[in-house]
């Protein structure tokens, strides 16, 4: 998600047409209105439960919380509760609809040809 709001930033900078695609943008939408809801109902990632019992069948050490809430904690040191997680992607996700208002998604990219 967070490349999708890279590529649809740059791309608009750049003129690329196709970070407009209606498909690309609503799904990308989607993606992060569904991470927010889940966040906000304190509900896991679907796929982190899947990570947790793949890990348990194979005999390794499951973690408590988040697939992103682990690595940040490992990758950064920093232990934060989950609202710290919630308040982030609330945020990114006002990006996301921010970048959906100033770049509106299109069915086809404008041609070069005036009718």
């Amino acid at each position: 998600m967070v490349g999708g709001l890279l590529l649809i930033i740059v791309g608009n900078i750049r003129g690329w047409a196709w970070v407009n695609n209606v498909y690309f943008r609503v799904g990308h939408l989607l993606a992060i209105a569904f991470v927010v809801a889940e966040s906000w109902l304190g509900i896991l990632c679907p796929l982190t439960h899947l990570e947790t019992w793949l890990r348990r069948q194979a005999g390794d050490t499951a973690y408590s919380g988040s697939f992103i809430q682990y690595w940040l904690q490992h990758l950064l040191y920093f232990d934060a509760p989950p609202w710290v997680f919630t308040l982030t992607y609330t945020l990114f996700g006002l990006l996301v609809l921010a970048a959906w208002l100033i770049w509106p998604p299109r069915r086809r990219p404008p041609s070069g040809r005036q009718s």
